[in-house]
């Protein structure tokens, strides 16, 4: 649990000291990866918010070793408070009443699935079907950059976006990261390291997490720039904790609870997310200028 938290503190922290780095950039687009690369790398604002997530991956490696899948993402939902309190004093955002609400449903619908677990009775599986691992990833994969496109084409018609499909986007992209960690995880063993090493190499945990590391870091820092740190992060984690709370549970056959009550928390709570996030605000009200472009006014 404590390394949960730490790995919270770590997140929120690199999220917003990226989103701070970004607002002094011209603008980025994924049309334009290396360009992308070479601005941020140029950045030590955003280097220190990329070494802080790092660190938070490594915590979240010891955390996957030591709770289920669904009692992690119950804690690292926590985080979101963090979040939304860091991008609204440093950043300067504000959240309209309708967010605010939307976001405490989210909590809400998290806090049952919480409320679902049982300390003791529920098991921590360290394998995984590779079959079924690839079942689930590579259409999540496929679905998060096809809307990811989507939502740039209507961005490029002028049509300005709260970061909701973004959030979406990038959260298909992390809550298969999510499982990759969960599976290298399983993998790693301090009893017989080379065969622990040679065992990774032969599974697709791996190159899922060099897959979505590269198309998320793009993604994830392109969409930061045009959006909202206090939606679109929040978006992406319930995103990602769900993903990886259902889709991972049935994955590494960590088994649903028996008791109905705490079944029906837990299913309850899954829908009331998913709810939610339909529900959302797509668009904002008016468009907003590009992130290091410049207003133009009539002589």
């Amino acid at each position: 649990m404590a390394a949960a938290l730490l790995a919270n503190v770590l997140y929120s922290t690199g999220f917003v000291l990226e989103k701070r780095a970004l607002g002094r950039m011209p603008e980025v687009t994924v049309r334009q990866p290396v360009r992308l690369l070479r601005l941020v790398v140029g950045s030590p604002l955003w280097i220190g918010g990329s070494l802080a997530l790092a660190s938070g991956f490594g915590a979240q490696l010891a955390v996957y070793r030591t709770l289920p899948i669904a009692a992690a993402q119950g804690i690292f939902v926590s985080g979101l408070v963090l979040l939304v309190l860091l991008s609204t004093r440093p950043l300067g955002e504000e959240t309209s009443g309708r967010e605010r609400y939307a976001l405490g449903a989210i909590l809400v619908a998290l806090l049952m699935v919480v409320l679902s677990l049982k300390e003791g009775s529920d098991h921590v599986s360290r394998n995984a079907p590779y079959p079924l691992v690839l079942l689930v990833c590579v259409p999540s994969l496929a679905a998060g950059v096809w809307l990811y496109r989507r939502t740039e084409r209507r961005a490029a018609q002028g049509l300005s976006t709260t970061g909701v499909e973004y959030g979406v986007a990038v959260g298909l992209l992390y809550g298969v990261s999510s499982l990759a960690v969960k599976g290298v995880s399983s993998c790693l063993t301090t009893s017989d390291v080379g065969g622990a090493i040679v065992g990774l190499l032969r599974s697709p945990y791996p190159y899922l997490l060099l897959f979505t590391g590269a198309f998320g870091l793009v993604m994830s820092q392109a969409a930061l720039q045009r959006c909202r740190a206090s939606l679109i992060v929040p978006v992406c984690t319930t995103v990602t904790s769900l993903f990886t709370a259902v889709l991972g549970t049935l994955a590494f056959g960590e088994a649903l609870p028996h008791d109905p009550l705490r079944l029906a928390l837990r299913i309850a709570g899954t829908l009331l997310a998913v709810t939610v996030l339909l529900a959302m605000p797509k668009h904002d009200d008016a468009p907003r200028p590009p992130a290091g472009a410049k207003e133009l006014t009539p002589p």
